[in-house]
């Protein structure tokens, strides 16, 4: 690994100062924890060689999973925060951080003392999976399984259940399940736009909804230019970043820093380390970062510094600047043939 840049390096120890003996790792000091934010923290801090966070993380996923693989959407600490459903996306990510910990770390023992943990998490996950293969966003605790989909938590399950393959295959299990939930997934992000967005309002609307598929390969390489100019002008603030949401004048460090991922995986490198330049006004002086900004009133909002966003942007730097051994992670996940192992 190489040393992180000072900016960066503060960034990793932002992330650490923020989480919680227990290992959570919440939004912020006295902030919730979920489990998608707590896993993408988790990733900063691996980035940034805080292997003992990134295992004691771990240890806290264990200790709150629930009996049947899942999470809830929220902790406070240990204690649960909101027990009304638990999300499909949230649950399949500890794959993703688990992957990411081993390709930064090569130690198989984390691989070995997680899988089964993971394991479950997924077997969880896959029951929500529909006839169709698109994966139900949620199970809510009184009214039961919402039977609707969306398409960025699904572009992020595609890419756990490419993690799952990963893992299965270093620790020489058998891998056909993860292959074939994924690729049922793929056909349905791919080909049947009709089976996400049903009960409620479009979200294309979200950004997240335009670059996650490049992201996670969902689009290919080869289609992801093309598919990035056709909403760079809705979407892009040039100068600032990211908009979370096309009609509202607000852009992201988070969105930003997944885009210039996503810039990365479709081979448009200017654009990404343009965007990158245009993040360095938002870090703070204790490595924290804004959450966004709104640009007609020209002040920071939320007034928060969320460890995930911190996160997000080590990630986005890792993929340019190749700080550590998982760069490619992102790339990889969107370019390698799982059952090859070579790139497509």
């Amino acid at each position: 690994m190489k040393q992180l840049p000072a900016m960066l390096s503060n960034t990793a120890a932002f992330i650490a100062r923020t989480q919680r003996p227990s290992g959570a790792v919440p939004w912020f000091d006295d902030g919730i924890t979920d489990p998608w934010d707590h896993v993408e923290s988790l990733m900063g801090l691996s980035i940034g060689g805080y292997r003992d966070g990134v295992e004691s993380g771990f240890a806290w996923l264990q200790a709150t999973q629930r009996d049947d693989g899942a999470w809830f959407a929220a902790y406070n600490d240990l204690q649960v925060a909101d027990d009304t459903r638990a999300e499909s996306n949230f649950v399949a990510y500890a794959a993703t951080g688990l992957w990411h910990a081993y390709r930064v770390f090569e130690d198989k023992s984390m691989l070995e003392r997680y899988w089964p943990m993971v394991e479950h998490a997924m077997n969880w996950v896959l029951g929500l999976q529909s006839p169709h293969g698109e994966i139900y966003w949620a199970e809510d605790s009184r009214k039961g399984v919402s039977h609707d989909a969306l398409v960025t938590g699904c572009s992020s399950i595609r890419g756990s259940l490419w993690c799952c393959v990963k893992i299965a295959q270093t620790l020489g299990l058998k891998t056909d399940r993860w292959t074939v939930a994924r690729d049922r997934l793929s056909d349905a992000l791919r080909h049947k736009p009709e089976r996400f967005d049903r009960t409620w309002p479009s979200k294309k609307r979200y950004s997240m909804d335009w670059f996650y598929p490049v992201m996670t390969g969902v689009v290919s390489p080869v289609d992801g230019g093309r598919h990035l100019a056709a909403g760079w002008d809705t979407f892009v603030e040039e100068g600032l970043g990211c908009r979370c949401v096309a009609d509202q004048p607000w852009v992201t460090v988070a969105e930003t820093s997944e885009l210039i991922i996503a810039c990365i995986n479709a081979g448009e490198y200017a654009r990404a380390a343009t965007l990158w330049q245009g993040l360095q006004r938002f870090q703070l002086e204790d490595g924290s970062w804004w959450t966004g900004w709104v640009f007609e009133d020209q002040v920071h909002w939320p007034d928060e510094r969320p460890t995930w966003t911190a996160a997000a942007v080590l990630l986005a730097a890792d993929a340019l600047l190749k700080l550590t051994p998982a760069s490619d992670f992102f790339l990889r996940l969107a370019t390698e043939d799982i059952a090859t192992g070579q790139g497509l």
